[in-house]
């Protein structure tokens, strides 16, 4: 597989969130504004390719009986990093995520591409997979995030300042307050907007031109 297959099918072909739907529990969760959904997916980047790149490196090594259990142990340990890192340098922003970020270990995504992908690969290519399947991963909750907190909320970037440590608001405000739409930022509005981005990705689909018929499909008959 080639460099620019890997990060086509994290980002499109592959999409975690839109294509193969994993990682639903903290996408649809965290996904209330902008800055949580960044703060997420930065994470799920950071802890996806560091596990890929380890899975690379000891998966050829490991007896089958043990492999899948020695990448959960890996795994923890890589969120635990990250979570004691996130505790200490930007509070506000690990106490907003709450329990989904140590709940990251649970996240199919990480397990399935190390078990399937990274473990069978060239380092090089494992991490280049981590990337581009966290930055599909981090796309998604970008996208949603905004998508809710505008219309929940009427502002987008709003709880930038607790991601940067900055004790300015940041973020701008479109509708104001007053105008915004409870149930986007509410667990039903979080199923309803995924199912409208799931729709339009397949309505996009669907309109994409047929491949054209193969050489055998157009050759003549052969003569009897």
């Amino acid at each position: 597989m080639t460099p620019a297959q890997i990060l086509r099918n994290g980002l499109s072909d592959q999409n975690p969130g839109l294509v193969q739907l994993l990682g639903l529990c903290p996408l649809l969760a965290v996904s209330t504004s902008l800055g949580s959904g960044l703060g997420l997916g930065l994470a799920t980047v950071a802890v996806l390719a560091t596990s890929n790149c380890a899975a690379a490196l000891v998966g050829r090594h490991l007896p089958r009986e043990i492999r899948i259990a020695v990448f959960v142990l890996l795994i923890a340990s890589l969120v635990t990093a990250v979570e004691l890192a996130l505790a200490a340098w930007v509070p506000g922003l690990h106490a907003a995520l709450g329990i989904f970020l140590p709940l990251i270990v649970t996240n199919c995504l990480l397990l399935a591409r190390a078990e399937a992908f990274a473990s069978r690969q060239p380092l090089t290519h494992a991490l280049l997979d981590g990337l581009a399947m966290g930055a599909g991963f981090l796309a998604v909750l970008l996208l949603l995030g905004g998508l809710r907190e505008l219309l929940g909320r009427g502002s987008l970037g709003g709880d930038l300042h607790t991601l940067l440590g900055s004790g300015t608001p940041l973020g701008w405000h479109v509708f104001g307050e007053q105008h915004g739409f409870l149930l986007a930022i509410l667990p039903p509005g979080a199923f309803i907007l995924l199912g409208l981005l799931l729709a339009l990705r397949q309505a996009r689909r669907a309109r994409r031109p047929l491949p054209a018929p193969g050489a055998m499909d157009t050759a003549p008959p052969a003569a009897p």
